[in-house]
């Protein structure tokens, strides 16, 4: 974040998050860590919609501008239940998601369900609608991203399994076979 973030930073979307408008949360988030949100982002966009927990702001829309003093502000926010200041925001807007579901309807964690940072409060909060894709365990982020990356070209969704009772933790599976490149359009 730090290249980005730097006064310096002449490259379009360094200009674009200090510009009036800011940047779209996904395209700086992407930056930041790559492959994982790049798949994050791919797939929730060939197969539903998708809000990205951040530290300090709750659930937001990828498409969302966010400017420098914003992304600044998250940055001194402990990604910790601990942390009120990322706890409590979050625990809002799923608590308004979850209001604003239908009863059959269900939410897919596209993150790691190995993680203490939000599960639990999720849990808590969407109980069994709470899904996630099962072939994620024992995944660390690249791989994950890259299995979402290679679900949303073949347009076929992933495998979905409840967190609740979920083994959170497992061996590490095969690595991903070699991905064929992606066709250009032309």
């Amino acid at each position: 974040m730090g290249l980005l973030m730097r006064p310096q930073a002449s490259f379009p979307l360094a200009l674009t998050l200090r510009s009036k408008r800011g940047a779209a949360l996904g395209d700086v988030f992407t930056f930041a860590s790559g492959l994982y949100f790049r798949g994050k982002l791919a797939y929730t966009r060939a197969f539903g919609q998708g809000l990205v927990i951040t530290p300090g702001a709750g659930l937001v829309d990828p498409d969302r501008p966010i400017g420098l003093r914003e992304l600044k502000a998250w940055g001194r926010v402990r990604v910790d239940l601990g942390d009120r200041r990322y706890r409590r925001p979050l625990e809002r807007d799923a608590q308004e998601l979850a209001a604003r579901l239908r009863p059959a309807a269900q939410v897919v964690l596209l993150g790691s369900i190995a993680s203490d940072k939000y599960v639990e409060l999720l849990l808590d909060i969407l109980g069994e609608r709470l899904l996630f894709p099962v072939d994620f365990v024992g995944r660390g982020d690249m791989s994950r991203g890259g299995l979402m990356l290679r679900a949303a070209r073949s347009g076929t969704e992933l495998i979905y399994g409840p967190v609740r009772g979920a083994v959170r933790r497992g061996p590490r599976p095969p690595r991903l076979p070699k991905a064929p490149p992606a066709r250009r359009s032309a």
